[in-house]
């Protein structure tokens, strides 16, 4: 066999070929799969890969004499294969569809293909792979002329094309990493002109979070062109978004025109983000912490979100997830979220009431997003009507409860209700909608149905269902939508009842109870005959019966009364089927024209709902109190727990030790000495995303908190290698501290372990020391500062009372212990108190590991040797030759 090797000497010279051909040549980048009936097919060397990737098999047809490698699968199997191709191994994927052209009655039918969409990772809109807990962003990245120098200031606009909510803000080179961690963009997109500028930072800053990155060019072919590309985003003079906004905006907007070609939506005018509305973290931070992804495993166990998450809606995950991310820096907007927490908190029974109705609605902003994408199905259509009165019942039952307490002689304090009220005036009714579907869908299947109305039509073999269709289950609308399906339906419920009549008629005239009108795709219309022996022998014998086959137990026979009887059904299932189409395209446009801003307003007021009845239920179960937030410095937390290893630990049926820390203006660092193993980790952290969750509007794992807003949260805790960029641990530490020295400002928090491990101790000492001094008297930050360098209490002075000495007067020390049982174990007490510890214990820890006995003891003598020499001896010094012979066993010295 000959394969072709050449495709420019190529020459097609069939239909088929041609098309894939150009848009191989069109879509270069792209995996092309055509749709030829009821298979997607690939072609050519893609064919090859394409059949590695999906494990099909691969073979080849002839086309002019020439063989071409081909592959394809079944069109049912789609979603399964673009999960594949797309999100597991982020290639490209071009769709190919084809459509059927008008003919003349009697000729062959003709098709005409073109690409419809290119799906790739970031362009997702509704494939049933898609996460519905979280966003799936598209990042478009623009800069100005400088970014070659690694200075220049950036652009940044991304968009959930599944939801349509949209973003930018502007950002530097510098805060680009922290900005794509906290975005977590499944896809980039990048100017086409930044490709050959091998200074320019970006790609790599973006590579190691997101590996898939487009370069593009912002000329789009007029060919692909679409009227939903523009967005308005104002006068550039008076607009508040800058030159790079607009720059990436109009970038984004030319890749989704290029990608999504029939499905390009109109788009909205994108979000602001504001750094200052917001606390800022860190890439590191976001990480060490493990708010949204757990540091271990990767995965959502153990992780902040998945501790405080009881939202009972996808849309509510979402935004609790960026809640988490971007804690609120507004007191305003802060107090309103805990008055709302605190509202339903003290309501068990409201609380529970409420988030019983909101696990049954759909996810509407999706769902209004596929209708403005040309997409959608009756169930979507239905899902909006549910939604509708779900709404109405949560505004109903709040107003219940409003009810209730007056009739219970409950005073009604207006600050109570003013939080649940102003939130609740935000959702509008929409009875004319609610009514509109109402009427216009047709109950149960359009409550289950998953199909498009151009699938509605009935089968052949559907047809075939005794009794299946008597009462025009399968429909999605009702047929009192239009006049002409009100008529189409008495049609074929008139066609129906002819149906019965026949093969009722037909059973007793040939005394053939077991006779039943079918239809296959083998023998087409046909009458079915299960007992032939008994029952086939009349039909046999008359000219009205033709046998198309017969087996020991069963007859086929064509008849023409049921050939045009069945051949009327179909017809009039199809124009049913086609006027179904017709009105599901209203519906879809009177969703889209007319309420489209008022149903996500609506959804966005119920996400909320959903995440602060989440923070009630969970204050509840975990013994959360509501902080009292200040625009201050002050930072009081009294007993304070981590959330996440307190709920570890309750599920094995043990206690955590909660603990207190007092930051303010009089205290503003802490530096903490203990043992290994004491808790001096925990208690950073916990400090930390006590922080993050009071801002974020839940109630705190504390008895009682009192925090000053934070602007800005860092630690310093967990580093390790960064091999990828040939930077040891010790480099990554010193990469962190320095970025936290130059942004820590007085109004933020930063929490600080062990900082100077992994070299010398003298080095370690003199850069933890400047580091302390640094944020003490530089940035003038609230701060926890874990060490073992206990020497540094000593150069920073720690007075009787635990306080540091003349211009350190402003540091507190506290440490955590080790307690002695009478029988000479040992236990942690984990509770912090004012003072220094000066033992870290690791050699218990070395025992609790598992260390050698022999090994300990070892470590034993070294360590009693050390203690009692202020200075850790010379190679040449007597003393430490001692220590070596002490030290040094019979079988030791053998070895010399």
């Amino acid at each position: 066999m000959h394969f072709i090797d050449d495709l420019s000497a190529y020459q097609p010279r069939n239909q088929l070929a041609t098309e894939i051909l150009e848009n191989l040549s069109k879509f270069p980048h792209c995996i092309l799969l055509t749709r030829v009936g009821q298979f997607y097919e690939s072609y050519f060397d893609q064919a090859a890969e394409v059949a590695s990737l999906l494990n099909i098999k691969l073979t080849s047809r002839k086309w002019d004499s020439q063989v071409v490698l081909m592959c394809g699968f079944p069109v049912i199997h789609l979603q399964r294969h673009l999960k594949n191709l797309v999100q597991q191994n982020n290639r490209f994927v071009a769709l190919c569809e084809e459509f059927m052209l008008p003919a003349p009655p009697g000729t062959k039918s003709t098709f005409n293909r073109r690409v419809v969409r290119i799906v790739t990772p970031g362009t997702l809109i509704d494939e049933p792979f898609l996460n519905h807990y979280e966003n799936n962003y598209l990042l478009a990245i623009s800069s100005d002329s400088s970014l070659s120098t690694g200075h220049g200031d950036l652009g940044l606009a991304w968009i959930d094309v599944s939801t349509g909510e949209f973003f930018t803000k502007c950002t530097t080179v510098g805060n680009l990493y922290d900005d794509v961690v906290r975005i977590r963009p499944r896809e980039v997109v990048l100017p086409k002109s930044l490709e050959s500028v091998d200074a320019c930072p970006v790609p790599a800053t973006v590579r190691g979070e997101c590996p898939v990155i487009s370069y593009f060019d912002m000329v789009v072919p007029e060919r692909l062109r679409s009227p939903n590309v523009s967005v308005n985003i104002g006068n550039p003079t008076t607009s508040p978004f800058s030159s790079q906004e607009c720059s990436a905006v109009n970038l984004l907007t030319s890749y989704l025109q290029l990608n999504l070609l029939e499905y390009m939506p109109t788009l909205s005018v994108p979000s602001k983000e504001v750094d200052e509305a917001r606390m800022e973290i860190d890439a590191h931070t976001l990480k060490s912490l493990e708010i949204r992804e757990g540091v271990q495993e990767g995965g959502a166990t153990g992780t902040l979100l998945s501790c405080v998450k009881r939202t009972v809606t996808s849309g509510g995950t979402r935004l609790l997830s960026r809640w988490l991310c971007s804690p609120s820096t507004s007191l305003s907007e802060i107090n309103a979220r805990h008055s709302l927490v605190a509202f339903f908190h003290t309501r068990p029974h409201l609380q529970r009431d409420l988030r019983d109705g909101l696990r049954g609605i759909d996810d509407v902003t999706r769902t209004v997003q596929k209708f403005l994408l040309g997409r959608g199905t009756a169930s979507d259509v239905t899902a909006i009507g549910t939604a509708i009165a779900t709404w109405s019942f949560v505004k109903n039952r709040i107003l219940l409860e409003r009810k209730m307490q007056l009739r219970e002689g409950d005073s009604l304090l207006e600050c109570e209700w003013a939080s649940i009220d102003a939130l609740i005036s935000r959702m509008e009714d929409l009875p004319e909608l609610a009514r509109r579907i109402q009427t216009s869908m047709d109950g149960p299947l359009a409550q289950s149905s998953s199909e498009t109305p151009e699938e509605g039509a009935i089968t052949s073999q559907e047809l075939s269902a005794e009794g299946k269709w008597q009462h025009g289950s399968r429909w999605s609308i009702n047929p009192a939508f239009s006049k002409e399906l009100s008529t189409l339906h008495a049609q074929f419920q008139q066609l129906l009842k002819r149906r019965e009549d026949l093969e009722n008629d037909l059973q007793n005239h040939y005394n053939a109870p077991s006779l039943t009108l079918r239809s296959s795709p083998l023998q087409g219309l046909h009458i079915h005959i299960a007992r032939s022996k008994r029952d086939a022998a009349n039909a046999k014998a008359s000219p009205a019966f033709t046998i198309i086959s017969e087996n020991s137990s069963t007859c086929y026979f064509f008849h023409q009364g049921w050939a045009q009887l069945g051949s009327e059904l179909l017809e009039t299932s199809q124009r049913i089927a086609s006027s179904e189409r017709a009105a599901f395209e209203v519906l879809r446009s009177e969703v889209t024209i007319y309420y489209e801003p008022q149903l996500r307003r609506n959804a966005r007021v119920v996400d909320e709902l959903d995440v602060v009845l989440g923070f009630a239920n969970l204050a509840s179960e975990m013994h959360f109190t509501r902080p009292s937030m200040t625009d201050n410095h002050s930072f009081h937390i009294v007993n304070g727990r981590h959330p996440t290893v307190e709920l570890g630990l309750l599920s094995s049926g043990r206690g955590f030790t909660p603990n207190t820390v007092s930051l303010s203006q009089d205290c503003q660092l802490h530096i903490i000495t203990g043992p290994n193993m004491a808790g001096k980790s925990t208690l950073l952290r916990q400090t930390a995303l006590i922080a993050i969750l009071a801002q974020s509007g839940s109630f705190v794992p504390a008895d009682r908190a009192e925090i000053g807003i934070v602007d800005r949260l860092f630690s310093r805790v967990g580093a390790k290698d960064d091999l990828f960029r040939d930077r040891s641990t010790f480099m990554v530490e010193m990469l962190e501290t320095a970025d936290i020295l130059r942004k820590a400002t007085p109004k933020s928090l930063v929490i600080m372990d062990e900082v100077g491990r992994g070299t010398s101790v003298r080095d370690g000492l003199a850069i933890a020391f400047a580091v302390a001094h640094h944020l003490y008297f530089k940035n003038n930050c609230r701060a926890l500062f874990a060490t073992h360098f206990h020497e540094l209490t000593d150069i920073l002075g720690c007075t009787t009372d635990y306080r540091g000495a003349g211009a350190f007067r402003k540091i507190g020390f506290f440490c955590t212990d080790v307690q002695e049982t009478e029988l000479g174990s040992f236990a942690y007490s984990h509770r912090l108190r004012p003072g220094v510890n000066r033992e870290s214990h690791g050699l218990k820890v070395a025992q609790l590991a598992g260390m050698p006995p022999s090994a300990i003891a070892v470590a034993n003598k070294t360590m009693l040797h050390l203690k009692s020499n202020i200075c850790i001896p010379s190679s040449g010094d007597g003393a430490l030759n001692s220590l070596r012979k002490s030290l040094m066993s019979d079988d030791d010295y053998s070895k010399e």
